[in-house]
């Protein structure tokens, strides 16, 4: 089947064809024609699956049709980050480009006032995060009466973390009659129940069991001590070889993102991090380095662990085993996208194995356990309390030995030579062992303090020769 087989315009067929893409993907097949027959939609899919074309192309097709008006969108996506809602608005502008319609982005982190402007010109498609929404909803700075169609992506992540209410809220304020699309990994039961209240005969689309993680990722637990020291060693030889092209690596709190970054370009790794402390211009440009390669490592949070849509991610590490296990499968889900394999390696300290356990009950397959580690042998010795004082590099040490051991001979012999219309250079300085031997120093003697901050200094002038004693006349007293 083709793109061409699922009913899409030409100028959108176009479009797809300029980013490479020949083949839909199982969600993408299942889910566009129904959309473009105005059917509420359930899409459960997991992650890296193309689910965010698989609204995105037929929304631009249904949209091209119609005009927009000031402060009252005509579409609206909500998501729950911002970094989910930037990435919909990248497919946004790359799917249409040969299509004439506005679009804005409503997420915290930016001015408002930019996001404002865009309202009141009227857009056809706005792409939201709850709280910003709300936010602006509240300022009467928009209107939701002529939107005909609401996507709520990443339902399960949006319930995770507390938006439901927001939701519910906003659907109320929005027409009866529009169409509703529905996507999630999971559907847990207060899901179900919105499902259940703001769509109507929705078509159910699964393509791939929930909780399943993806048969492209070979999956690996590393058993390691239960010092961080130590997880960052084990960390530093899985990222040593050559096929770690570029890796992502989680941790569960913003703190040690922070520190293990720095660790890690302190060890002449190229890598940057993205975590929810940051503001949003911060984060995006950190993703950006990662995009065009500028950094090949990403130390993030969880904040980019769903829906962060980058190519080519070769491994996927978490520092920390998740404490939520269906964030692993959205966190390994980085890498193994659209057909192309990779690797996904977990730390396990003692106090990870419960999360571990958790993790292995939800996807209903046993991870296979690391044991032998790449280099284990000369890496032991060259890190041995290296964590106590971190280096600045292997080189900088090679080089510090580079010069120990360097001859004087060679230098000496140089020290002596001009180059014509040059002043002569100083010569080279002798070698200590061939120097005379100083003459010993005498102790001068010690001054004497007087009250008042007087003190008293002998002098002797000049005698011409004269080797007798000091005669009491020229002996001379100073008063400082």
């Amino acid at each position: 089947m083709s793109f061409a087989d699922l009913g899409l315009s030409d100028e959108l067929l176009r479009a797809v064809g300029d980013t490479g893409y020949t083949e839909p993907t199982p969600i993408q097949a299942s889910a566009i024609p129904p959309v473009l027959m105005m059917r509420d939609i359930i899409g459960i899919a997991q992650t890296g699956t193309g689910k965010t074309a698989s609204f995105v192309l037929p929304m631009i097709d249904i949209l091209a049709h119609g005009r927009s008006r000031a402060r009252m969108p005509r579409s609206l996506i909500l998501e729950p980050t911002r970094e989910l809602a930037a990435q919909v608005a990248e497919n946004f502008e790359k799917y249409g480009k040969y299509h004439k319609l506005s679009m804005a982005l409503l997420i915290g982190g930016v001015q408002m006032g930019d996001q404002v402007k865009a309202l009141e010109k009227g857009v056809d498609v706005l792409i939201a995060t709850p709280g910003r929404l709300m936010d602006l909803f509240g300022r009467g700075k928009i209107l939701l009466t002529g939107c005909s169609m609401l996507v709520i992506d990443e339902a399960d992540r949006m319930l995770d973390m507390g938006f439901i209410p927001d939701i519910e809220e906003i659907c109320t304020k929005l027409p009866a009659t529009r169409q509703t699309l529905l996507f999630s990994a999971t559907m847990p039961p207060p899901i179900k129940k919105l499902a259940d209240r703001f769509l109507s005969n929705p078509k159910t689309i699964e393509v791939a069991r929930p909780a399943s993680t993806n048969v492209n990722i070979t999956q690996w637990v590393v058993p390691v001590k239960g010092t961080s020291f130590e997880k960052r060693r084990v960390l530093r030889q899985l990222l040593a070889p050559d096929d770690v092209r570029n890796a992502i690596i989680f941790c569960n709190r913003k703190t040690t993102v922070r520190e293990l970054n720095k660790s890690l370009q302190q060890h002449g790794f190229a890598s940057g991090e993205i975590h929810g402390d940051m503001d949003q211009p911060a984060r995006l440009a950190e993703l950006d380095k990662f995009k065009k390669g500028e950094v090949n490592i990403l130390v993030a949070s969880d904040v980019a662990a769903r829906g962060l849509d980058i190519k080519g991610v070769s491994h996927v590490f978490n520092f920390d085993a998740p404490w939520h296990p269906d964030d692993y499968v959205h966190r390994i889900g980085r890498t193994g996208r659209a057909g192309a394999t990779g690797v996904a390696y977990t730390l396990a300290a003692p106090d990870d194995l419960e999360n571990i356990e958790n993790i292995e009950k939800l996807t209903g397959q046993k991870i296979a356990r690391l044991e032998a580690l790449p280099g284990t042998d000369s890496e032991a010795g060259a890190d041995a309390g290296e964590e106590e004082r971190p280096r600045r590099g292997r080189e900088r040490g090679q080089r510090r030995g580079a010069r120990s051991e360097a001859p004087a001979e060679p230098i000496a012999a140089e020290a002596d030579m001009a180059k014509p219309g040059e002043r002569p250079r100083r010569a080279a300085r002798p070698a200590r062992s061939e120097r005379p031997a100083a003459e010993p120093r005498v102790a001068a003697p010690r001054q004497e303090r007087y009250p008042g901050r007087r003190r008293e200094r002998d002098e002797a002038p000049d005698d011409g020769g004269w080797n007798g004693p000091v005669p009491d006349f020229l002996r001379v007293t100073l008063t400082v």
